[in-house]
């Protein structure tokens, strides 16, 4: 499997949960934008597997989301 076929399916895990961990928390984009001080389009990017987010932007979502990172990144289940 080549890199650029590992990273795309990296980035869309992260981007399915994090859209999952928004939606169970009751929360729309402009909500979590405004939280962590981000544009709605950034979260949208996130979501959507465009981009990803860095360290300390995941952090802050793990404690918005009261999930762990390595849940965020697909490295647990739990």
């Amino acid at each position: 499997m080549s890199k650029s076929v590992v990273k795309a399916e990296f980035t869309y895990a992260v981007a399915k949960r994090l859209k999952e961990l928004r939606r169970k928390k009751g929360l729309k984009q402009f909500e979590v934008s405004k939280t962590l001080g981000l544009d709605r389009s950034t979260i949208a990017k996130y979501e959507t597997g465009v981009a990803a987010p860095n360290i300390v932007v995941l952090i802050h979502m793990a404690k918005l989301y009261e999930a762990s990172a390595d849940y965020i990144l697909g490295l647990k289940d739990y």
